[in-house]
């Protein structure tokens, strides 16, 4: 018979702060650090020393308190100094400032020159922190250095896209609709000069706005109250042609509508996305996803190449205004358990439940 382990390490076993110990997890360092009685030595959860006995294990919250205790800290994983995840975070910070307060982007060599590494190096830490690389970090910078310029009173289109780090009006006209989902002029007017046509329909979720740019469908809205979802609307484009939809744009809705009903059917129509390159990549993967099917956050990332990108993954998906056409619904926390919902965790699980049941 297999001898029964004592009451300490029994309680050492049950807490879940061994199974990171036993993993050596990285993404618990600096949430606690553990301590082992016989080498009087404590560290981090992703030491990589032999696995103490837990009967040995002592679990601190803080290095003081690990070094009151009596121990010391170990020499291998140096737990009282920043842990590489930290020192690289906050390499990442740097450098984010750098390329935010520039005035024409750094360049790779650059930027590895600064953070006295590789440039390969540099460049895989910087999109495993941030999720992007730092070109298009440095493009999205320009981008929102191009809204700020275009709506201050006195400024031309040309400075504005010249003091956001552009070096030629053709390069950013050629990226412009992608970027700003109009014309600058447009942008610069809030929409003036663009035309979105909408309805509110009714679903079993409650009120729902389908809106429609001349790309394709821009948004889809849910809520409890239509003219909130009105006004949210009209705060995404203050000065745009908002155009109730007729007869033919009832079709799209009832289209949309459908879809929440019975997502076996699918979406068959064209979506004006607008987001930066990171957002994109994760709503495709969402798209990508079987109707019925879940994924966690962390399993999204590492299915865009970017494993430690999870909170950057939340973040897209909080950011979707697609509800649906771009299934973030279907993304759960790692235990499986539902996580907030733009338009309500309820709503969200109804989605879920309904996908199930149709497959």
């Amino acid at each position: 018979m297999s001898k029964k382990p004592d009451a300490s390490a029994a309680a050492t076993i049950g807490d879940p702060r061994w199974a990171e110990v036993l993993t050596r997890d990285s993404m618990a360092d600096g949430r606690f650090f553990y301590a082992v009685k016989t080498t009087g030595v404590y560290c981090r959860p992703s030491c990589g020393s032999r696995t103490p006995k837990p009967e040995n294990v002592r679990f601190y919250l803080t290095t003081t308190a690990a070094q009151e205790a009596g121990f010391r800290p170990c020499k291998r994983c140096k737990p009282e100094q920043p842990s590489q995840a930290q020192q690289h975070a906050a390499l990442v910070t740097n450098l984010c400032r750098q390329i935010e307060q520039a005035d024409v982007a750094p360049t790779l060599e650059v930027l590895a020159h600064s953070a006295q590494m590789s440039k390969y190096h540099l460049h895989r830490i910087f999109k495993e922190i941030t999720g992007v690389t730092p070109k298009a970090y440095a493009a999205a910078q320009r981008a929102t250095k191009v809204r700020t310029q275009l709506v201050r009173s006195g400024t031309t289109v040309t400075d504005a896209i010249y003091e956001a780090g552009y070096n030629s009006n053709g390069r950013f006209y050629s990226e412009s609709t992608s970027l700003l989902g109009m014309t600058p002029r447009d942008f610069r007017s809030g929409g003036n000069h663009a035309v979105i046509r909408f309805a509110v329909g009714e679903c079993s979720l409650g009120d729902i706005l389908v809106a429609a740019s001349e790309r394709g469908v821009c948004a889809i809205l849910l809520g409890d109250d239509a003219d909130a979802l009105t006004r949210d609307l009209q705060d995404r484009f203050p000065r745009a042609e908002l155009i109730g939809g007729d007869a033919g744009f009832e079709r799209v809705v009832a289209q949309v509508v459908g879809f929440v009903e019975a997502p076996k059917r699918g979406l068959d129509l064209p979506l004006d996305i607008r987001g930066t390159a990171f957002q994109q990549r994760v709503w495709q993967a969402l798209q990508d996803m079987p109707a019925g099917t879940t994924a966690s956050y962390t399993e999204i990332a590492q299915r865009i190449g970017q494993p430690s990108a999870a909170r950057a993954v939340a973040g897209a998906c909080a950011a979707n205004t697609l509800a649906v056409a771009i299934p973030c619904h279907r993304v759960v926390r790692n235990d499986g358990a539902l996580s907030g919902y733009r338009w309500g965790v309820e709503r969200k699980r109804a989605l879920l439940d309904r996908e199930s049941q149709t497959n």
